[in-house]
C-alpha cells in the first residue's frame, strides 16, 4: 500500500522528485503561450499517475490552507471550490477536492471549458450545481507562464458570479505570469519555481 509522506516538506519533496523524473525535459519547445523555450515541464506525466494524483491533492490542499492564512479575507467565507481551465487543471481540481473532503475540508471541483459546451446547457463551467453563486473559488493551474490560462478561468468564474482571488500552481516559470495575475487582483501561490529545476545550460 502506498504510504503518503506525513508532513508538508516531505510531501513537497516527494512530488518534486517525481516532477524532475517524469515531467522535466531539456529540449526545444514552443509553449502554449507561443514562447520558445529550451526546457519543458509536462506536469501531466506526474499528475496522472496514482502517486502523483495523491501527492498533488495533498499538496494543493495544504497550499490552499496556507493561502487563506497568508491572505485572510474576513468579508469572504473560506473557499468552497477549486477549478481551472481544462484540461491541465482538471486532475488538479479533482485531486484537491477529493483529498480535502476526505480530510475534513469539503471542497468541490469546477471544470472550466475552453469553449462553451456545444449541446445541452451550452455552459463554460461544469460542476456548478453544488457551488452557489457568490461562493469563493480558487483557480488551479499546472504551470504558470504568462498566466493566460488562469486569467481565462478567472474571467469565466467571475462572470458566473463567483469570488476569485487566489491562483494555485504546481510550477511558476517566472515568465511574467505571476505579475500579470497580481495585476488582476489575484494572489498566486506555487509549489515550485525554476530554482527547483536546475538546468544543465543557462538559457530559460
Amino acid at each position: 500500500m502506498y504510504q503518503l509522506p506525513p508532513h508538508w516538506d516531505e510531501r513537497r519533496a516527494a512530488l518534486l522528485s517525481m516532477l524532475r523524473r517524469l515531467s522535466y525535459e531539456e529540449r526545444e519547445v514552443t509553449l502554449s503561450s507561443g514562447q520558445r523555450s529550451h526546457f519543458y515541464i509536462d506536469c501531466k506525466q506526474t499528475m496522472l499517475t496514482g502517486e502523483g494524483h495523491v501527492l498533488l491533492g495533498a499538496c494543493f490542499s495544504d497550499l490552499l490552507e496556507r493561502a487563506e492564512v497568508a491572505h485572510p479575507d474576513r468579508s469572504q467565507p473560506r473557499h468552497a471550490a477549486v477549478g481551472g481551465l481544462t484540461m491541465g487543471a482538471d486532475p488538479l481540481s479533482s485531486a484537491t477536492a477529493l483529498w480535502s473532503t476526505l480530510h475534513g475540508r469539503p471542497l468541490h471541483a469546477i471544470y472550466v471549458r475552453k469553449e462553451a459546451k456545444g449541446h445541452g446547457t451550452g455552459a463554460f463551467l461544469e460542476g456548478t450545481k453544488s457551488v452557489p453563486v457568490g461562493a469563493r473559488v480558487a483557480v488551479v493551474e499546472d504551470v504558470v507562464t504568462t498566466g493566460n490560462a488562469s486569467k481565462t478561468a478567472v474571467e469565466r468564474l467571475r462572470a458566473y458570479g463567483y469570488a476569485v482571488d487566489t491562483v494555485l500552481a504546481i510550477v511558476d516559470r517566472q515568465a511574467g505570469g505571476r505579475e500579470a495575475l497580481h495585476a488582476q487582483g489575484l494572489h498566486v501561490h506555487a509549489l515550485f519555481d525554476l530554482r527547483d529545476f536546475p538546468r544543465r545550460g543557462n538559457a530559460a
